[in-house]
């Protein structure tokens, strides 16, 4: 089990649960337009929120969000480690830097004690696009992980155990071999992702697949899927990808067959209403929607409760894999919703 590492109101490492991370694409120097997509990451479910701040401008336009929002803000430094050190002072919860872009140690050190000073963790964020010029012809996981210890050992020659990590890569089984890697050699906290994975299904696709694969390995201690576009999709698509390895189980959970010629009923057209009907639930409920009941509900028993269609209008309902009655297949959706309701008020 990792450490833990404290950031404002949230807690990461330790078996606490896995925080859902984003970033803010506005320009930082709107800061109206950046609090307007914060506050809309924030509602979305986002644990942690990560600004580019790459300037004194910038800093002082961050200034107006410190304090603002529940979640933690994190400041995104590339090169200046000036400006991390600014951030420090204003009030950001946590730093996270590329080491192979911030400059020499003396640069780092002076992040450390800036960090020291005001109770901010860092994140040392490596990258396949950040790594030293000596780690070029290195193979990139190892090269990844490599790089990540040689700042974790510059951050606790400081003293400063305050530490998550993250080597990231867009290249899937490079991410995974690298995060598996590190997890064997350190205790700190990780931070998972697939860097510029895209947009789209494909992008989902590709960090569902790489995150995925590590947390059901029990890796990983924060995530963020990186989507081009709008960062609420980000929070959306990862909370998805929590809940399909089990690491979130408080959500109405909907299963239902790809249906063949033995499915007598629209099916798709009644998950699709239970799934809008039920997005507001936080509780865990596992509902199955079946084509048939040849092998619909012993395929379901797990199910708090489902149907399973039967032809000529009518469906089975059943209750852990057992048939309770018959009802029709207009009173699925309000039959179901109901015994939703019982459950999650009872």
């Amino acid at each position: 089990m990792s450490k833990t590492v404290k950031i404002k109101n949230i807690v990461i490492g330790g078996g606490a649960p896995i925080a859902v991370q984003s970033m803010t694409n506005t320009d930082t120097l709107d800061t109206s337009a950046t609090a307007e997509q914060l506050t809309r990451l924030q509602n979305a479910g986002c644990d942690i929120a990560r600004l580019a701040v790459s300037s004194d401008a910038e800093v002082e336009a961050c200034k107006p969000l410190i304090g603002k929002f529940d979640m933690p803000l994190v400041a995104d430094i590339q090169f200046d480690y000036r400006i991390a050190v600014k951030c420090c002072e204003i009030g950001f919860d946590k730093i996270r830097f590329n080491p192979g872009n911030i400059g020499d140690e003396s640069k780092v050190k002076r992040v450390v004690d800036a960090c020291k000073m005001h109770g901010v963790p860092i994140r040392i964020g490596v990258n396949t696009g950040s790594l030293e010029k000596e780690l070029l012809g290195v193979e990139k996981s190892a090269a990844l992980v490599e790089s990540a210890l040689k700042h974790v050992r510059i951050l606790e020659k400081y003293g400063f155990n305050d530490i998550v990590i993250s080597v990231k890569s867009s290249n899937v089984k490079t991410m995974v071999d690298a995060y598996r890697k590190l997890a064997a050699q350190v205790d700190y906290p990780l931070h998972l992702g697939v860097t510029e994975s895209g947009t789209g299904e494909r992008g989902v696709v590709r960090s569902a697949i790489g995150i995925g694969a590590l947390l059901l390995d029990g890796i990983g201690d924060t995530v963020r899927v990186s989507l081009s576009g709008d960062p609420v999709n980000e929070v959306y698509a990862a909370k998805t990808v929590l809940q399909e390895v089990g690491a979130d189980k408080n959500y109405c959970e909907i299963i239902s067959c790809p249906t063949c010629s033995r499915c007598k009923y629209d099916l798709k057209s009644i998950v699709d209403k239970l799934k809008a009907e039920t997005e507001h639930i936080h509780k865990p409920v596992k509902v199955a929607v079946m084509g048939c009941v040849v092998n619909g509900p012993g395929e379901a028993a797990d199910a708090d409760f489902g149907v399973a269609g039967g032809g000529n209008g009518k469906a089975a309902l059943f209750v852990k894999g057992k048939v309770i009655s018959t009802i029709t297949t207009d009173e699925i959706v309000p039959t179901l919703l109901r015994l939703i309701n019982e459950k999650i008020n009872g």
